[in-house]
């Protein structure tokens, strides 16, 4: 199987299946002398991790994460660093009832087709699981990049949107509700939905917008590797993400010239940000900000109707410990490759001065 690893000079590598002894990972490339404050790399995990909450998933995983190799006395040495985290609260038998039968919108059917074979306990491979080794690496990531803040929040669950600009929202209070949406009142409101999609063994979508505070001008490559671009990667190898926009996105489609370009200030600034921070693929120093649309959760606790191996039609019933909505948990992911992008720009950047 290819495609396990991310970045060129920052560069993870995971490994690892859903139901597995452990998932780990593997991060090359990370400078040395980087004094890593580990409790702020276990508190991202913390973050992402399943049963914290009501609205999540209730697998109870503690999501320890354990440093092997690259760390001595407090600081990053230049060598490979290498991490595992353990799986303590597999329930494999949740998943016997699917062993020859294809989920509706999940990777079944594909990995069968494409490999021969599938670990279907809780998708194996294929499970957001893995999201957990993208953290460790983007808690790092995040402390290479001293001095540039990059803020997720939720801002929409299914119908439910925030409809302030990141500029009007206070990023503060993004972990003063299990939503991480940073407006109490429609934290509260989403926080019911979710709890109703739930009662109903229904699932529901969303969308996390994220920001990236102070980042220098210059990171990003102009042709191929324009920094959007590798951001948009990064987002859409996120398990359930369906779209992904950047400044002013799509709404960008139906301005006008005169009022879409940016008119710079004397110090090189803009006036408006309708770039998103990105001009010609490059970061021209005002705020990134972009938005990822991650679908409903595949899994419903209801029955419905699939194919199994043979092709004949089946009834079913989903089983097992599931979010009803991924987006609260999502939050850290995106931060995390967010800051696998820009550590890996910002370390090609310093190779070409």
């Amino acid at each position: 199987m290819a495609g396990n690893s991310f970045g060129k000079l920052f560069n993870l590598t995971t490994y690892g299946e859903s139901h597995g002894p452990a998932l780990g990972g593997v991060i090359d490339g990370c400078p040395p002398g980087i004094e890593l404050d580990l409790d702020a790399i276990q508190n991202e995990l913390n973050r992402r991790k399943p049963g914290q909450s009501a609205i999540v998933t209730q697998r109870k995983e503690p999501d320890t994460v354990k440093f092997h190799s690259g760390i001595f006395e407090g600081k990053s040495t230049g060598t490979p660093i290498g991490f595992v985290i353990e799986n303590t609260n597999q329930k494999s038998h949740d998943y016997s009832h699917i062993k020859d039968s294809y989920r509706p919108s999940h990777a079944d059917y594909t990995y069968d087709k494409k490999y021969g074979l599938r670990d279907y306990r809780g998708g194996g491979r294929s499970s957001a699981r893995e999201t957990a080794c993208r953290v460790v690496a983007g808690a790092i990531a995040k402390q290479v990049l001293k001095g540039i803040e990059i803020k997720a929040y939720v801002s929409g669950v299914g119908p439910l949107k925030l409809d302030k600009p990141h500029t009007e929202v206070d990023l503060n209070n993004i972990e003063s509700n299990i939503v991480r949406c940073p407006d109490t009142e429609i934290a509260t409101k989403m926080e019911a939905f979710i709890k109703e999609v739930r009662s109903k063994g229904d699932t529901v979508g969303g969308i996390v917008t994220c920001v990236i505070k102070n980042v220098p001008v210059g990171l990003g490559e102009p042709v191929f590797d324009k920094l959007h671009a590798e951001l948009g990667k990064a987002m859409l190898s996120i398990n359930a993400v369906k779209g992904f926009e950047y400044g002013s996105g799509f709404h960008g489609s139906t301005m006008f010239g005169s009022d879409h370009n940016d008119a710079f200030n004397t110090d090189g600034s803009t006036k408006t940000n309708f770039s998103g921070g990105i001009q010609g693929g490059i970061s021209n120093g005002m705020d990134i900000y972009f938005s990822v649309a991650f679908k409903p959760v595949a899994t419903l606790i209801q029955a419905y109707e699939t194919i199994d191996k043979e092709g004949k039609v089946v009834q079913m019933h989903g089983k097992g410990r599931h979010d009803p909505c991924v987006v609260p948990r999502a939050v850290p992911i995106v931060e995390a490759m967010a800051a696998l992008v820009l550590a890996d720009y910002f370390l090609i950047n310093k190779m070409h001065n």
